[in-house]
């Protein structure tokens, strides 16, 4: 359906386009064949057609500096001739859909089958009925009445089925909506930054129509395609395009194709927008792929249905582009898909599956036996073919008990109880302002045991602001008196901030009255400019002198360079470079300094050392952020060629050095202790100075005085894990991550690094599981391979946000820990589920067992069970499932990966309620009638009516479930099980409202529900037994289950299941071709140098005749080769000769790679 809304879409697009083709100078065709030109192809035919950018800017009446004008009128047209720049998503599935898959269900469907036989067998009555030879077990002869209605119990059983998949449908229903309203609020909320009518506005990015001027910066995801107008230093990531995993310069001279779906890894610039929506690059692409990323699992049968021509289509168009975005993403969305919860279940539920069919089958063949030996063996009847239907009668019903009791052996409420519960938590943190991408992340949150957390931004308020500062020769502690500062020197540094800063940067002034004055932009640079500001100057004329399009040259900020320069041509045609970046890194550029009358003094490295330990450290010891502005200025000629960068930033003067305070977010440090109480540790990962990033640590909580801990910056990291060929080892790694809480001076690789060692390091006995914060473009690698990403709302890029799994929509680090807490209260909501689930389910399987066994007949019959089973549980999930999390959960440490799912106080529990319940039912079964004077309901004839006796073991079942569920609340043995009770509405209206629905179904459900009204002492006693299970729940609390060694645990994850195969070949997708064949090469050499050594080792042994382990040591385990390390003291220069000497000099990372 999806294709053909689409190819509508498209059709009506061409249509519209055909007929006002000449109100633009050009169509939207010849745009679109445009945009599928690459490189020179490009510029070659931009020049034949239209003669350049600016041209086409015309064509398109558009200006590249002033923008559209932005009128309602003109944006229609557009619309309507260009089409809208939103790709129109596949149809959801509707309600009936739903209902049908809900139907496919095997245990629904051979109740359906059995149901539809047991109806048409009621209404066909055969000629021998009534004949006496025929034998009816245990006699009885029925009365007419109830046998007309022998068909009830079929009915009554198809529309507790239809019930079923009702409920079943409308949670799904309701979760793709909910799942929908997610997608389009995500989607909404990305805005894109353009210029109309000569003002810079941010607009949502479905908004955008061809001939906008849009502005690309670092970090954005292009919404559009468009051609590129002026700009510096832009780079692009195409490789979701076009599978090329370089970054691609753009120009206007060389390629200037910007195409939608594509991230800027650098650089800025603008761009004239070309084609938006389902003509865009990637619109094209989604359009032969019918729409929509959320389809993944459809699209793949959608690909072998369609005829072999539209095959055809699809593979040229995917090997040409190499593999486009929905590959990868395809690639990502099965990786992530199943959760470490939902590996349990599934693994739970097949092992309770097969348990029930084993038991179901069973009953069934005892009550065959039973019927047929009691029938044609002991009162040896003949089968007399009129008796045949009689006989399948009967036959049919064993069928029914056996299919009833397969039914209650079978969990369908967990997979319920999962969806309802992931639900209900995504709704829920949206207030607590976490924004879930991936359902399960919220549920793998509750088990981290790491958190990797950038620093500015996430612990910091990051509102910069400039409190000390170094100029002419003098440290200022706080903002100088501008008088005192030399007036060149002033100048200086005024354009140096101006105009080395990015043009979209500004400071507003304050929304409110006594609010602080609004950042906009790069918060450091805003930093800056409030310096100048606070220096009682202004760089609004400064930026007006030197508008953006007279920038010579610009090479913007990016982790390698760490400084941003900024090229300008000065009237007398030299040019001057002003420079800005962190402050260790521009000062070992520098050679001159200004002093204190604003003239250049030599400035040499012992100068620079004094600089270091007199001001940078101090201020970065107060947890400052240092920044150093410097300039340079070049000759007219001979022109600098500007490419060579190293020679370029050099020799500079530097004007000043900054101090940038950005303090500590307010409710941090308390959010942090209790990340810690809960058991997670917290390292912070920064670009920053070590010092820096020391102070803010302490002031976080991070690390406290005293404690044995690491702080690294990058450089020593990389040192320390790395071995002499620069090989990264998971030992070296193993020492060091248990220590580490703070790594400073880091790159995005360092970042990546940390947290795949952590996640692969098998150091710990449970493997660790990790949370990751990012926000740069470059974090997308360390934010996918993380168990749980976490993306900035309002600091972070496109990019970043595409790689996460949950966006923090405040940036706040508390609002992590929150996270944590629903993570838990998920795991929790199913383990209270499961407990309450499984008694049932244990005491309805056993009482209809060993019924059906004993008196040939089940005490609960189909209907009463499905009602318990499926009605109740389903509720019960909703009860259950939607308990609020509460401070509590933050107190424990987080479970293992490997945990299982019932623990052993809840086997204690489920156990304990399971023989309660039991022993009751039994005495009720089998002395009942004794106890209440009453007829006895065993071994009634085949239609007889409902009996009291029945009734009241049923209503008594259904009375302790209720309480029980009540107990179901506390999973850890706690005492008081009412705790909290009230707020949570949904869990005392569902209990209530079971009461009444069970009330009505014993008073006036009669024969479909088998039961007949009770009086009223019969219900206290029904009541009563129920609220046992309270008294009784207390009991079990007080047995310690340290004591019963006997329990097993159940629904754990072994090792090898853990890890799926995708994760397994994940870091091959990470590493392009030629790393693999690289790699490749690598294991091979290291498995013959493994093997040379142990031969080696072989022989030493033998030469010294000692003990065997030498050679055994190399096939042994991971910590022999952690102890290896500690001898690798050697070159690695391995020749034969030292090899046969020493055999440990070979690197370690032998043994772990070969």
């Amino acid at each position: 359906m999806g294709d053909m809304t689409n190819s509508d879409f498209y059709s009506k697009n061409q249509r519209n386009e055909s007929s006002h083709g000449g109100d633009f100078g050009c169509t939207m065709e010849e745009l679109r064949s445009l945009m599928e030109l690459r490189g020179t192809e490009a510029v070659v035919k931009i020049k034949e057609t239209y003669g350049d950018t600016d041209a086409i800017c015309r064509r398109l009446k558009t200006s590249p500096v002033e923008g559209l004008p932005g009128t309602a009128p003109d944006l229609e047209k557009r619309k309507q001739i260009f089409g809208q720049n939103f790709i129109p998503p596949k149809k959801p599935k509707t309600f009936l859909q739903l209902v049908w898959e809900a139907l496919q269900d095997v245990t629904l469907i051979i109740l359906e089958i059995a149901a539809i036989i047991s109806l048409g067998l009621s209404f066909y009555h055969p000629p021998g009925e009534n004949n006496e030879g025929c034998a009816t077990a245990q006699g009885g002869a029925e009365d007419e009445g109830e046998a007309e209605a022998g068909w009830i119990e079929g009915a009554a059983i198809l529309l507790s089925v239809i019930c079923v998949v009702l409920v079943t449908a409308f949670n799904d229903w309701s979760k793709e909506k909910q799942f929908r309203g997610l997608q389009s609020r995500i989607e909404q909320e990305q805005k894109f930054t353009v210029v109309r009518a000569g003002q810079v506005v941010q607009i949502p990015v479905a908004e955008i129509v061809v001939g906008d001027i849009a502005q690309v910066k670092y970090g954005d995801l292009l919404p559009a395609d468009g051609l590129f107008i002026q700009g510096n230093d832009l780079k692009i990531d195409e490789s979701s395009l076009t599978g090329e995993s370089d970054q691609v310069r753009k120009s206007v001279d060389k390629d200037p194709m910007l195409l939608s779906g594509t991230h800027v890894m650098e650089g800025s610039g603008r761009m004239v927008v070309t084609a938006v929506g389902v003509n865009s690059q990637t619109g094209i692409i989604f359009t032969l792929l019918g729409a929509g990323g959320e389809e993944e699992e459809k699209k793949d049968k959608k690909a072998k249905q369609q005829d072999g021509a539209a095959a055809m289509e699809m593979q040229p168009l995917k090997s040409a582009e190499g593999g486009d975005a929905d590959d990868k993403k395809k690639a990502n969305m099965h990786k992530k898909e199943k959760s470490v919860l939902q590996g349990k279940l599934t693994k739970l539920a097949v092992q309770i599956g097969k348990a029930g069919l084993v038991m179901s089958a069973i009953t069934v063949i005892i009550l065959v036996l039973y019927f047929t030996v009691d029938t044609f063996v002991v009162n040896k009847k003949p089968w007399l073919p009129e008796c045949t239907p009689v006989y399948v009668q009967y036959f049919v019903k064993f069928f029914i008990i056996g299919v009833t009791v397969l039914v209650v052996a079978v969990p369908e409420g967990l997979p319920l109880a999962v969806t309802i519960s992931l639900a209900y938590s995504v709704k829920k943190m949206m207030k607590d302002n976490n924004l879930v991408r991936h359902l399960d992340a919220c549920e793998t949150m509750g088990n981290a045991t790491a958190i990797c957390s950038d620093k500015t931004g996430t612990l910091t308020t990051n509102r910069m602001t400039v409190v000390q500062a170094y100029v002419g020769d003098v440290h200022y502690k706080e903002i100088p008196d501008p008088s005192s500062i030399n007036a060149k020197t002033m100048e200086l540094l005024v354009n140096a901030i101006a105009i080395n800063s990015a043009y979209t940067t500004k400071i507003l002034p304050p929304e409110k009255e006594g609010a602080l004055p609004r950042q906009v932009g790069n918060k450091t640079e805003c930093g800056l400019l409030g310096f100048v500001l606070d220096l009682k100057q202004d760089y609004e004329p400064v930026r007006t002198q030197m508008p953006e399009e007279k920038l010579y040259k610009v090479y913007t900020f990016n982790s390698v360079r760490k400084s941003m320069s900024t090229v300008i041509k000065l009237p007398d045609e030299s040019f001057r470079m002003y420079s800005k970046g962190a402050s260790e890194i521009v000062l070992k550029k520098c050679c001159k300094i200004l002093n204190g009358a604003g003239e250049p003094r030599v400035f040499r490295p012992r100068d620079r050392d004094e600089m270091v330990k007199k001001v940078i450290e101090p201020m970065a010891c107060d947890g400052l952020r240092t920044i150093c502005v410097a300039f340079r200025d070049f000759p007219s000629s001979p022109e600098p060629d500007w490419d060579n960068e190293n020679d370029i930033l050099n020799d500079l003067t530097c004007i000043c050095v900054v101090g940038i305070e950005d303090p500590v977010r307010p409710e941090v440090p308390e959010a942090i202790r209790k990340c810690q109480r809960a058991g997670i540790t917290v390292r912070m990962v920064t670009g920053d100075n070590i010092n820096t990033a020391r102070a803010i640590a302490i002031k976080c909580g991070i690390i406290h005085p005293g404690e044995d801990f690491l702080c690294l910056e990058g450089k020593e990291f990389n040192r320390r894990i790395r071995n002499e060929k620069g090989e990264i080892e998971q030992e070296r790694i193993d020492k060091i991550w248990p220590k580490l809480r703070v790594l400073a001076r880091s790159s995005p690789t360092d970042k990546h690094t940390l947290v795949k060692g952590i996640i692969d390091s098998t150091h710990t006995e449970q493997r660790q599981v990790v949370a990751v914060t990012g926000d740069g473009t470059n974090d997308g690698p360390a934010l996918k391979k993380a168990d749980v990403g976490f993306a900035m709302g309002i600091a972070g890029t496109d990019v970043a946000k595409e790689a996460s799994d949950i966006i923090l929509t405040d940036d706040n680090f508390s609002s992590i820990v929150k996270a944590v807490m629903w993570g838990r209260n998920v795991y929790d909501s199913i383990s209270k589920f499961l407990q309450f689930q499984l008694t049932v389910n244990v005491v309805a399987v056993i009482v209809a067992f060993t019924g059906a066994c004993i008196t040939q007949d089940s005490p609960l019959k189909a209907v009463q069970m499905l009602w318990v089973n499926l009605i109740m549980d389903t509720f019960a999930s909703l009860a259950l499932a939607t308990e609020p999390p509460t401070e509590t959960l933050l107190l424990r440490k987080p479970y293992g990966r490997n945990k299982p799912l019932i623990s052993r106080t809840m086997m204690k529990n489920i156990l304990g309620h399971a023989v309660y319940q039991l022993t009751l039912i039994f005495t009720l079964l089998f002395v009942g009638e004794k106890m209440f004077q009453i007829d006895s309901g065993r071994n009634a004839p085949l239609h007889s009516p409902p009996s009291e006796h029945y009734t009241i073991i049923f209503n008594t079942f259904v009375m302790m479930q209720l309480f029980n569920e009540i107990n179901a609340r506390k999973i850890h043995g706690e005492r008081n099980v009412f705790d909290g009770i009230f707020r949570n509405p949904i869990f005392c209206t569902i209990v209530l409202g079971t009461f009444a629905i069970q009330i009505v179904i014993v008073q006036f459900g009669g024969k479909p529900f088998s039961c007949s009204p009770l009086q009223l002492d019969q219900w206290m006693w029904c009541i009563f037994i129920g609220l046992g299970e309270l008294v009784w729940g207390q009991v079990i609390a007080t047995i310690p289950t340290s004591r019963l060694k006997f329990l097993k645990e159940a629904g754990r994850l072994t090792q090898k299941e853990e890890i799926p195969e995708e994760e397994l070949n994940e870091d091959v997708e990470e590493i392009d071709h030629a790393e693999r064949e690289l790699r490749r090469g690598q294991i091979l050499w290291f498995r013959g140098l493994n093997r040379i050594q142990t031969q080696i080792e072989v022989v030493n042994t033998f030469k010294s005749g000692a003990s065997f382990q030498g050679a055994l040591r190399r096939q042994s385990s991971v910590t022999s080769q952690s102890q290896d390390v500690a001898n690798l003291s050697s070159p690695s220069r391995v020749s034969l000769s030292n090899a046969l000497s020493s055999p440990t000099s070979l690197p370690p990372a032998a043994a772990g790679q070969g």
